[in-house]
């Protein structure tokens, strides 16, 4: 039974013999990549052959690729992209379009699952650190164009993990640093904020939000075992929810500590980046293997893998290109 967590503690762009040892025996559901572990195509396809070797099944490898400042994979070998926000006002099909050569980026190297797109609604008061990975300004527009962004990497192969539910946008701390704490009611956010994560519900992967809503808990969402509800229930997701990274410090707590929260709240699966072995030793051992209905979520998240289709990569390029939505 693969523990319910989702690992990137590697330290390079190889696997050592610690790491390849401890990743077998803790068995996490998938991995996360980032910039450390970044090299050449050849080099990343073999990571990510490794790492599935290491656990002895096919299973995901996600990343960080949403275009702008969040982008691990990053010219020459791969294509340095706008922000979503700035593809956002060159319309729906650039949208598509970014998403999927991107995409198709990611699956040739291994990696068939990113996370994104953003569902945050962007605001003037947003903090500057998640504001240009939006969308939109209003839930309509964040809602088809999140839409047609998941579309087009399913599309290629890779599954969209869409976050931050049930929304992160006004936030005005980064929750790499700190606890953002909203204040707006309950009937705001439904009108608002959670609108564009009810719309797409039926999305294989989801991440939460480590921020706090005073009209509904006093702990942080990703910890909030009546905000986990109101995502189920509410919103209506049944599919595959991830933390957001434990790591960051909006959570308090050890490790371990923030990784049992997270679970006990209801979460699927626990997100750890950037721990140390032992450090992902505790956290795999709070979090537990995977329960009956995250298996069953995870189950059919991995059965929209696909192998995408033989595609004329240059003329969708130059179609991005003719819409603006290629970097100069």
């Amino acid at each position: 039974m693969p523990s319910a967590t989702i690992l990137g503690g590697i330290a390079g762009p190889d696997l050592d013999r610690a790491e390849r040892d401890f990743f077998r025996a803790a068995d996490p559901w998938g991995f996360i990549l980032f910039g450390r572990n970044i090299d050449t195509p050849e080099r990343l396809r073999r990571l990510t052959a490794d790492l599935r070797e290491a656990v002895g099944r096919d299973a995901p490898v996600l990343i960080d690729q949403e275009g702008g400042r969040v982008q691990r994979m990053r010219a020459p070998h791969w294509t340095d992209w706008p922000a979503p926000l700035e593809q956002a006002e060159r319309g729906e099909r650039a949208v598509w379009l970014h998403h999927h050569l991107l995409a198709l980026e990611l699956r040739a190297v291994g990696i068939d699952a990113d996370c994104a797109p953003v569902l945050d609604i962007a605001r003037p008061e947003t903090h500057a650190f998640l504001r240009n990975r939006c969308l939109g300004t209003d839930a309509a527009t964040v809602t088809r164009l999140g839409q047609a962004a998941a579309d087009a990497m399913l599309a290629a192969g890779v599954l969209p993990v869409v976050k931050h539910m049930p929304g992160h946008g006004r936030a005005q701390v980064d929750s790499h640093h700190g606890l953002p704490v909203v204040e707006a009611t309950l009937a705001e956010l439904e009108a608002t904020d959670f609108a564009p994560f009810r719309a797409l519900a039926d999305l294989p992967m989801a991440m939460t939000a480590h921020i706090r809503f005073t009209a509904i808990d006093d702990a942080p969402a990703t910890a909030s075992h009546t905000v986990i509800g109101l995502i189920r229930r509410s919103i209506g997701f049944d599919g595959l929810l991830m933390s957001d990274d434990i790591g960051m410090q909006a959570l308090s707590g050890s490790p371990a500590e923030r990784a049992l929260a997270s679970i006990d709240a209801g979460c699927d699966l626990v997100l750890s980046c950037n721990e140390t072995l032992p450090q992902m030793e505790s956290i795999v051992a709070a979090a537990g293997p995977m329960g009956t209905d995250a298996l069953r979520r995870a189950d059919a998240a991995l059965a929209l893998r696909c192998i995408p289709a033989d595609q004329d990569i240059a003329a969708l390029r130059a179609e991005l290109a003719a819409l603006g939505g290629l970097l100069a």
